[in-house]
């Protein structure tokens, strides 16, 4: 598979407007969208950069990464994150790009686990990494307050990671996994995509890797997010194809009660041990979702396939009101006219929701991919 690479253009986003108190409330109300969903996840993207070049994610050369100036700093990630637990968010998970890339990575765990919900909670802190600098970082993010870990992992042969990911990193990853699996972070969880002729034939074996390590597996069917826009749907591994590898092996239960959680799971021989398997493709769970996206450079998305965006630069950084007029301004005159206070950012927050579509429509013959590929979206 050769990805290509493609311009990334900022698509124009959907703009119902954030002043409505019947579609999105006020300040403080949860974040419920016009179909019931009420948001409680927060998906933050701390870079576009990352140390692999994973054929589904990124071609291998002639990447534009996003400008420097444009990526949100740590005060203004503190300050949406804050706004949004503000309004009943619980969850913030922590990726990229590769998030251990970023500098000041400790600080920004430091600060967010720092927030606490309007009741006095701590939010539940997660982070999805590629583990190669995990070994390194693990105990000043576990001592910042770092809760869980989500580590990617998709093949365990050497020359099939050095081909899949361009880099000979599998050993930095082995690494990773091995600080984890020694911490006392749980659940801990081991990403997979599943890849036809890549490494459909060993998902078994990343299953008994996992149990080893005490981590749960959870398989990812391959989806188009790839920035050189090459998915193609017969190379994807589906979830019934997954199951019937596994159900060779083990015997699956499954297990009930998955909430908003993005896999479904299945108990292993009758459990305690499970495995998970997120089916985007043949299975959405866009009924159920409850997760919104920020960007690296300050962008809002209520789903990974959105095309349109939210964007908070001109809110975060006081522009004038014109600029945020052209950024978002349907969204309402009046975070125009507030930018750079918790307000304003509150609004932009609420139309995100209140544009949020049923679901992503992967099926339906108009469905366009987005523009920018997983790692400028965040994982």
């Amino acid at each position: 598979m050769v990805a290509v690479p493609v311009v990334l253009t900022r698509p124009r986003r959907p703009s119902p407007r954030a002043s409505a108190p019947d579609e999105t409330g006020r300040p403080g109300d949860p974040l419920v969208d016009r179909f019931g969903r009420v948001h409680r996840d927060l998906r933050i993207s701390l870079t576009d950069r990352c140390s692999l070049r994973c054929t589904y994610c990124m071609p291998e050369q002639g990447n534009e990464w996003l400008a420097r100036t444009s990526i949100l700093t740590l005060d203004e990630i503190e300050r949406v994150a804050r706004v949004a637990a503000a309004s009943g968010v619980t969850t913030f998970r922590l990726t990229g790009g590769e998030p251990l890339l970023r500098p000041d990575i400790v600080e920004v765990v430091r600060r967010l686990a720092a927030i606490r919900t309007p009741g006095g909670a701590r939010i539940d802190l997660a982070m999805t990494t590629n583990g190669i600098r995990l070994a390194e970082l693990l105990g000043p993010l576990q001592a910042a307050g770092l809760r869980r870990l989500n580590i990617s992992i998709d093949t365990l042969d050497r020359d099939r990671f050095r081909a899949l990911t361009r880099r000979d990193r599998l050993h930095d990853v082995l690494d990773g996994i091995a600080a984890a699996a020694a911490s006392d972070l749980r659940p801990l969880k081991l990403n997979a995509v599943a890849m036809r002729g890549v490494n459909d034939d060993h998902l078994v074996e990343l299953v008994e890797f996992a149990l080893a390590h005490d981590a749960q597996l959870r398989f990812i069917e391959q989806m188009p997010l790839d920035a050189g826009h090459t998915w193609d749907r017969a190379s994807m591994v589906t979830r019934s194809e997954i199951l019937d590898a596994l159900g060779a092996r083990w015997t699956l239960t499954p297990v009930p009660g998955r909430g908003g959680a993005p896999a479904e799971k299945w108990a292993l021989d009758g459990g305690p041990a499970t495995v998970g398997v997120i089916a985007s493709v043949t299975a959405p769970f866009c009924g159920q979702c409850d997760r919104l996206r920020l960007t690296a450079d300050g962008q809002l998305r209520n789903c990974l396939f959105s095309t349109g965006e939210y964007d908070l630069l001109p809110v975060l950084r006081g522009t004038d009101a014109g600029a945020a007029a052209d950024a978002g301004a349907e969204v309402d005159a009046g975070i125009a006219a507030d930018a750079g206070t918790d307000a304003a950012v509150d609004a932009v927050l609420r139309a995100c929701v209140a544009g949020k579509l049923p679901g992503h429509a992967i099926d339906d013959p108009s469905f366009l991919q987005p523009a920018r590929g997983m790692n400028a979206i965040g994982g």
